[in-house]
């Protein structure tokens, strides 16, 4: 990676890695409605190491307030159960026969504001990701010799012309998780 081109495809890349990570972690983040992706941040103890749940266990949304875990080997229910419980999603699941169901309780308005705030936080670590890949792009510009300015300068801007284009997205990203948030 020595020529201006090949730095600022690299620096796009790690920007559009970091909006996808930013968009992932907001599908972790509870709006009242049940859904799969809910769960893709629990953890579960298993086979001697923490394994994510969907690899230990099929999660579906029969209803639009229920989630429902079926595990694959039936001695990991109760090792999904306390997994699930001791997330910070604040759900309560209980066991039927081989089921565990996960009810989502509608979410008051002091919770929606917390959601919101940690919401926030996960929207600025995704910026902070862009404009970090946009430093190292830069700085790796500089040094770029044999170079005219101009290029130099030129693939600058195309730099911060995609930074902005990122910030956008990720802007874009926290409205549409806001206002899912903030539904009542």
């Amino acid at each position: 990676m020595n020529t201006i081109p090949e730095l600022v495809k690299h620096a796009r890349d790690l920007m559009a890695k970091a909006v996808e990570n930013t968009r992932r972690e907001f599908s972790s983040i509870r709006t009242g409605k049940a859904t799969t992706s809910l769960l893709d941040i629990v953890r579960v103890e298993a086979y001697g190491s923490p394994l994510p749940l969907n690899q230990v266990a099929l999660v579906a949304a029969p209803e639009p307030r229920l989630l429902t875990v079926q595990p694959f080997d039936k001695g990991l229910s109760q090792a999904i159960e306390k997994a699930i419980r001791d997330s910070d999603l604040g759900l309560n699941p209980a066991s039927q026969g081989g089921l565990i169901r996960v009810p989502i309780p509608t979410l008051t308005e002091e919770r929606r504001k917390d959601l919101v705030k940690v919401m926030h936080k996960l929207g600025e670590e995704g910026k902070v990701a862009v404009r970090h890949a946009r430093g190292e792009a830069h700085a790796r510009i500089k040094k770029v010799e044999k170079v005219p300015e101009d290029d130099k300068t030129r693939g600058e801007r195309e730099l911060q012309k995609i930074t902005d284009e990122h910030i956008k997205q990720i802007d874009q990203l926290i409205a549409a998780k806001e206002a899912e948030i903030m539904e009542v």
